[in-house]
């Protein structure tokens, strides 16, 4: 994924066995075009943990599709691929193709991965989707957004919509990243629908081994954050110090319990990177520190507020998904707002203008 340096497959294979301490794995088809979910196969098969969680993702269309650089392959959705009739085919194509790579019958969350606006809206995906799940390929669903941060209207749309069918979808939400996740976060309740908090760890600033002026190989994609970023996390990870003592918890062990302390938020998922260096910590450290976080989550809501206070990111960035930045024809990650967009901003009290936009 070009976070920090390559790591060997077996170590990989290792890091990604189930265990009583961690018990869920996470995967998408499009990572390594398949790789990914035959690497986690690999691990399923290893490991001696009874009670797995396996969530996996598919919406990438690499099969047909041609990866267009940094942008990635299309989606499946993509009218250039196929018609509307075809979305049924190409899911369960899909769908059998992970199961055969992890060597189960079934996973326990499959998310629709990164949709454009059909994906998000369309009763055809949706119902094509609940087909798969009442067949047994899956035993709920899910939307996992991105890859950048926003499509808040969109998620919160596809509640209202299919609320029904949706059960779990997938955020960034850490504390310096408190906003725009927050702004779903009542929407998912009213709905029933459990949240994945994802990037929890912010770029690996919540590990401690990324000090200023960190060596980030080349590609790292989180050469793209902007500059500065690094120096400012870090000043106000320590502000939040003094909560994460008071609880005896380490910075990424805050940043879960502050994740998990916000209802709906059921699962909380960091990246564990090898960054490089002689001074970088093993990933096989990060992960045990992640086992060890105490639950159940001992923050209270005060103290919730106060790390939020401290990591208040609003408007500090372009948001993809349904947007008032946004200039131009619709792209597969970005469009302009419509008044339906509008309307269900109102019902949630949410000012696009004010809320969801980039203050430069």
């Amino acid at each position: 994924m070009n976070f920090g340096v390559p790591v060997a497959e077996e170590r990989l294979v290792r890091l990604l066995t189930p265990d009583p301490a961690i018990r869920t794995v996470v995967t998408a088809d499009v990572y390594g075009q398949g790789a990914a979910d035959e690497l986690v196969g690999r691990a399923l098969r290893e490991g001696v943990c009874a009670d797995v969680r396996i969530v996996a993702a598919v919406g990438h269309d690499f099969y047909s599709g041609s990866r267009a650089g940094a942008k990635g392959f299309p989606r499946f959705t993509d009218p250039a691929l196929r018609r509307p009739d075809q979305y049924g085919s190409y899911l369960r194509m899909a769908t059998e193709r992970v199961l055969e790579r992890l060597g189960v019958d079934r996973v326990d969350v499959l998310l629709l991965h990164n949709p454009d606006r059909t994906g998000y809206t369309s009763e055809v995906v949706w119902g094509e989707l609940a087909r798969l799940r009442d067949e047994g390929l899956c035993s709920a669903l899910g939307v996992a957004p991105g890859p950048a941060n926003g499509f808040t209207l969109d998620l919160i749309s596809c509640f209202e919509r299919f609320g029904d069918l949706v059960e779990w979808a997938m955020i960034i939400l850490n504390p310096l990243e408190p906003w725009p996740g927050q702004l779903c976060l009542a929407a998912a309740r009213a709905h029933g629908v459990r949240l994945i908090a994802r990037v929890v760890d912010h770029g690996g600033l919540f590990w401690g081994d990324v000090r200023p002026g960190h060596p980030f190989p080349e590609r790292d994609h989180r050469t793209f954050r902007p500059a500065g970023w690094v120096e400012a996390g870090l000043e106000r990870i320590e502000r939040m110090r003094p909560i994460a003592e008071r609880h005896g918890l380490t910075p990424i062990q805050l940043a879960v319990s502050w994740v998990l302390a916000q209802e709906p938020v059921a699962c909380a998922v960091p990246t564990l990177i090898q960054e490089p260096g002689p001074d970088a910590r093993p990933i096989e450290e990060k992960r045990a520190e992640l086992a060890a976080t105490p639950l159940p989550v001992r923050l209270s809501a005060t103290e919730v507020a106060e790390i939020a206070r401290i990591g208040d990111n609003r408007n500090c960035m372009p948001l993809k998904g349904a947007s008032p930045d946004h200039e131009g024809p619709a792209r597969a990650d970005s469009w302009p707002l419509e008044p339906s967009d509008r309307e269900v901003a109102r019902r949630w009290g949410i000012d696009p203008e004010r809320d969801l936009a980039f203050a430069a």
